[in-house]
């Protein structure tokens, strides 16, 4: 077992997440995780890849999906917020994920110029709409919404602490676990509670199947390969030097390609999850990195 000890979510995909103390597991993730997403007026999909300044921006999503705020995280920088009604009802459009074609339902020109002016690029933001039905790969079939993948994204803290570590040896400064951007954070459990410790074992969620969360059931997809978003500082919305990734190339490899750290997961059963959940694992396997 193991404690739940950060919950975050991602209502527009790139943007800055959200923490929460509870929230609903859905089959597509954590409640209005990566709902939204910003393209271009062609309906690519941006990504803090080459528009580091999504970091920047504070999606705030009403519990009823209803209502959406766009609000700048960039003290003084005048860009206020904009305030939106969530359509599901409008005229559906092609978008463009990592070159697989979606559908999206566009929010409006206001969402539109707001996030074009903050990004310096004629951008668009579209809702999942409501007939979304990915199929997303890996070990443990599911679904997702405009995520890179899998529904859900967990790491443990001991895994952050391990490449902490290998960070210092390098004379490197210890970096945000905001730069992975996951779902789910787990750690050991609290002193004087009974049950195998595995979350102290860094990287030890490379090796789960299935688990039991809170009311919710997670079944293993695939590693997390780590990406150019990584090298992003999310505080200051501008990419920084070749860190964690040069690490990690130097521990991390994955023999299919890049580098892998934390991992994602299938919602087999959706449910409540809070902060404090204990993490129970039913299923181990091999790790594959």
């Amino acid at each position: 077992m193991a404690t739940v000890v950060d919950l975050i979510t991602y209502p527009v995909k790139g943007c800055a997440g959200t923490a929460v103390d509870s929230t609903h597991l859905t089959p597509a993730g954590l409640a209005h995780d990566r709902s939204f997403m910003v393209v271009s007026v062609d309906g690519v999909y941006r990504t803090q890849r080459r528009d580091p300044r999504l970091a920047l921006v504070r999606p705030t999503v009403s519990a009823d999906g209803s209502r959406l705020t766009l609000a700048s995280a960039e003290p003084g920088d005048g860009h206020g917020a904009v305030h939106l009604d969530v359509t599901t009802s409008a005229p559906e459009r092609d978008v463009d994920l990592f070159g697989a074609t979606y559908r999206g339902i566009d929010q409006g020109d206001e969402a539109a110029a707001w996030l074009t002016d903050f990004l310096g690029a004629p951008s668009r933001l579209v809702r999942v709409p409501p007939g979304h039905d990915r199929k997303t790969d890996g070990l443990t079939p599911g679904t997702s919404g405009y995520a890179d993948s899998s529904a859900l994204h967990l790491l443990s803290r001991a895994s952050l602490a391990l490449l902490h570590t290998r960070l210092a040896e390098c004379g490197a400064p210890p970096l945000g676990m905001d730069r992975f951007r996951p779902n789910v954070v787990v750690d050991s459990l609290p002193e004087g509670c009974q049950g195998e410790d595995w979350a102290a074992v860094p990287h030890a969620e490379d090796r789960i199947r299935r688990a039991t969360v809170g009311a919710a059931e997670l079944g293993y997809t695939k590693l997390a390969v780590r990406c150019a978003v990584t090298l992003v500082d999310q505080e200051a919305g501008a990419r920084g030097g070749p860190e964690p990734l040069r690490t990690l190339a130097g521990y991390r490899r994955f023999s299919a390609g890049g580098v892998v750290f934390g991992t994602k997961f299938a919602v087999v059963r959706p449910g409540k999850l809070s902060v404090g959940d204990e993490v129970t694992v039913e299923e181990w396997g091999e790790a594959e990195a």
